[in-house]
This record gives structure tokens, C-alpha cells and sequence, in this order.
């Protein structure tokens, strides 16, 4: 195992609070939240996620599977004073998490306090004075099904944490959650069911007991018929030219701030990745 390194940060160290809330008083404006998987920051940058990033305009950019230690400079010198990464300490170029922020959070956290999950770089956490946001990259259940009980494990995790905040101030959970949750969420259900990560009975029921708990699927509630909208496309078989994909890119909300939901996008249009960006605009 590589020696353990200390998450990447402009600012703040670990879950240390910043008393100075005044100057970051939000009321009740609306942010805009930008996530992408990028599948190597490093990697998209050489193509076209500096430019897509600088584009958003987003007051808060998660990013996933950024597979590095160190931000590119291309993304080092955006014009966000307050840039977090988190790169996995158990096998390097993999998984990792990053975090852009216009405003500066009253505190950061990177994992939900267990060790064996923490240090894959997978969760990134940031409390404003109005609420929680959490940006995430969900364990893959392996082309096997062989990591299936360890996803089943982090998922009951996650839904204990994000209940323990939401009792405190709404939750914004965002990232690639690693799941299609209903038939309508990829293109090939019936080839795909139990037999292929992403699509097994044991994460579909997680993801509904999340949305159980009070939790609801931006997208999914305000566009509850709409077919064909993926964000991931496998590099095989032409499946993006052919929009054979999924959705398994979401932001995830507390149902009592779900109205204040003013707009959800995916951005399919949008290369650079296996996934394409996700949006949305949040008056909080």
C-alpha cells in the first residue's frame, strides 16, 4: 500500500469548521452545481474539460474518477479560490474525487468515517450555512457481480450518513452514483438485469431505500417518462453514436428543498468522457 497523503486543498484542512459565517451568508439564492465523471482529469484535460468547466459558469463543480494526486494546472488556476481533491491512498490512478467552490464551506469533510472507504478517495463533503452537499463516486460491483457485498455495505453506510444530516440541514447528493435505478434508465434492461454492475437487484433496492428515507432523483421526478437519457456510454460497440448507455450520473436532494429545484440538465453532447456532464440550479 502507498503511504497514506493528506487530501489536496486551497483552503481548509479536514473537518475544520470556519467561524467566520458571516461572509458567507447564501439566504436564499440560487447555485448552480456542475458534476462530470471525467474518467482521468488528466486525460480529459488534454481534450476538452478545461474549456467545458471554465464554460459552466457553476458556482459549485464536483468531479469524478479524476485518477490523480495533484490538480492539472490547466484546472489549478480557474478563478475558484477554494479547490479540493481527493485522491485514492489505497491504489494510485484510481477512483479520486475533486470539489471547486466559489464560497468557502463552514467545513470540509473527505469520507463518511469509515476507513476501508475513505481511503479510496470517493466522497467529498461540504457544509454551507443552508445545507449539505456531498459529491461522490459510488464503488463499481466489479464485471463479475464478485463486489457486490462491499457495494451493499456502502450503500447501507451512505444512507445512515446522509440521514444523520439531512435531520440537521437538506442534503444536495451528487455524483455517479454507479446505478441504473429503474427499466427506463438504460437501454438494454432485460440483457443487462443481475447480470451485469449497475444494474443487479441489490443496487437498484439500495437506491430505492434511499429515495425511501426521503430522498428524491431530481431528474427521474421532473422528467419521470423520458426515455434515452443517459450519461454513460461504454467505448464499445459505437454505444454513443447509437445512444446505447445509461443513467447513472444524478443529483439526489432532500424531498423538502425538491421544489426549489429551478432546472436539471445532462449534457450528452458534451465529450472528453465516458460520462457527460450533469447540471442543476438549486435556489437554497
Amino acid at each position: 500500500m502507498p503511504p497514506k497523503k493528506r487530501p489536496l486543498a486551497d483552503s481548509n484542512p479536514k473537518n475544520q469548521k470556519n467561524t467566520d459565517s458571516k461572509k458567507r451568508k447564501e439566504g436564499n439564492e440560487i447555485i448552480k452545481i456542475f458534476s462530470w465523471n471525467v474518467a482521468g482529469l488528466r486525460a480529459c484535460v488534454k481534450k476538452n474539460c478545461a474549456e467545458v468547466l471554465r464554460n459552466s459558469d457553476a458556482d459549485i463543480i464536483f468531479l469524478q474518477e479524476t485518477k490523480c494526486d495533484e490538480f492539472p494546472e490547466e484546472i489549478s488556476a480557474f478563478p475558484y479560490p477554494f479547490k479540493y481533491l481527493l485522491p485514492s491512498k489505497v491504489k494510485k490512478g484510481h477512483a479520486g474525487v475533486a470539489m471547486l467552490a466559489r464560497k468557502e464551506p463552514l467545513k470540509i469533510s473527505f469520507g463518511f468515517g469509515e476507513e476501508k472507504f475513505d481511503e479510496q478517495g470517493r466522497w467529498i463533503h461540504a457544509e454551507f450555512d443552508n445545507y449539505h452537499i456531498i459529491g461522490t463516486y459510488v464503488p463499481n460491483s466489479g464485471d463479475k457481480l464478485q463486489n457486490l457485498p462491499m457495494r451493499h455495505e456502502w450503500e447501507k453506510n451512505v444512507l445512515k450518513k446522509l440521514k444523520e444530516l439531512d435531520k440537521k440541514k437538506p442534503v444536495i447528493f451528487s455524483g455517479d452514483l454507479n446505478v441504473a435505478h429503474e427499466e427506463i434508465d438504460l437501454k438494454n434492461p432485460e440483457s443487462n438485469r443481475n447480470k451485469t454492475p449497475s444494474f443487479t437487484d441489490q443496487e437498484r433496492q439500495d437506491f430505492t431505500n434511499l429515495l425511501n428515507a426521503g430522498f428524491i432523483d431530481v431528474y427521474r421526478k421532473r422528467f419521470p417518462v423520458e426515455k434515452d437519457c443517459y450519461t454513460y456510454w461504454s467505448y464499445a460497440f459505437q454505444a454513443r453514436p447509437r445512444n446505447i448507455g445509461w443513467r447513472i450520473d444524478y443529483f439526489v436532494v432532500s424531498e423538502r428543498i425538491f421544489e426549489n429545484v429551478e432546472s436539471v440538465k445532462r449534457f450528452p453532447e458534451i465529450y472528453g468522457s465516458d460520462h457527460c456532464p450533469i447540471e442543476m440550479n438549486i435556489k437554497i
